[in-house]
């Protein structure tokens, strides 16, 4: 028998938003089920909003993504911090996304897609286990380890 886990994103009324632009990134198709799809009634704050949100490629990447019923502050705004100092990393995040690509050509497209609007927290940079390491938080408030498998 086998598992797959996928990371299952929380979303404070920018999920749609996100789960389109992960899927640009990452050449995925979304899917994306409202609220209102599931039978809340459209005229409700909310119904428009990410009951269930997916978005899967052929490379292997996958993601899920919903938004938290009553919450629409927007997604960054409820986001940890993370930074590095002195070379180590400092988080009031509870987890980061972790995508490794096989070549430094893969990852810097990634990288580069990724880091529109986003903050830089690690350069991407060759390190001491990777030819290619970074991190960032990208606009939705994720923070994502992106690095070349050794």
């Amino acid at each position: 028998m086998t598992i797959q886990t996928t990371t299952h994103l929380n979303f404070h009324g920018d999920a749609r938003q996100a789960l389109e632009f992960y899927a640009a990134v990452f050449d995925g198709q979304p899917t994306i089920a409202t609220y209102a799809d599931f039978g809340m009634p459209a005229e409700l704050p909310g119904a428009q909003n990410v009951v269930f949100g997916r978005v899967e490629s052929e490379r292997g990447f996958r993601v899920m993504a919903y938004d938290i019923p009553g919450s629409t502050v927007g997604s960054a705004a409820q986001g940890g911090t993370t930074h590095r100092e002195n070379g180590t990393t400092i988080t009031t995040s509870p987890f980061f996304v972790s995508v490794r690509g096989e070549s430094l050509a893969e990852v810097t497209g990634y990288w580069e897609a990724l880091s529109a609007g986003a903050s830089i927290v690690e350069p991407l940079a060759a390190s001491a286990w990777s030819a290619g390491f970074g991190m960032l938080t990208d606009r939705f408030g994720v923070t994502w380890v992106i690095d070349v498998a050794a």
